[in-house]
């Protein structure tokens, strides 16, 4: 059960690192259009971010830095891309409601890394 809900906390990520990856040119528009340059380089990292800590997370692998690197990767994304405050109210709040969805699942993150050292700290 703990793996599942595991991996239902990285599925966003695998699926969009998967998706990033089959849609090179995709990814490379999407990070264009967030203003990250090089846009090539950004993507290749978030590629390899979303998959890489993903798969420390669920295989147990520093599991902690896997989910401390997601948790820090999801916290910029969110400001990055959902900055509700500089937007007119009919986006406002489609924008507001990721914002804090993403808020969600960096507490989650953190919990599994902190769950994760401590249990490490008792054995």
């Amino acid at each position: 059960m703990r793996w599942l809900a595991l991996l239902a906390l990285c599925a966003a990520y695998i699926q969009g690192g998967l998706v990033k990856a089959m849609d090179f040119g995709g990814a490379v528009a999407e990070m264009t259009h967030f203003g990250l340059q090089p846009a090539a380089p950004a993507a290749i990292g978030t590629i390899a971010l979303e998959l890489g800590a993903s798969a420390l997370i669920l295989t147990g692998l520093w599991r902690w830095a896997g989910a401390l690197a997601l948790a820090g990767f999801t916290l910029l994304a969110t400001f990055l891309a959902n900055r509700f405050w500089e937007m007119a109210p009919p986006e406002r709040f489609m924008a507001a409601n990721s914002f804090f969805e993403h808020l969600g699942l960096v507490g989650g993150f953190l919990l599994v890394a902190w769950y994760d050292l401590n249990k490490a700290r008792s054995a």
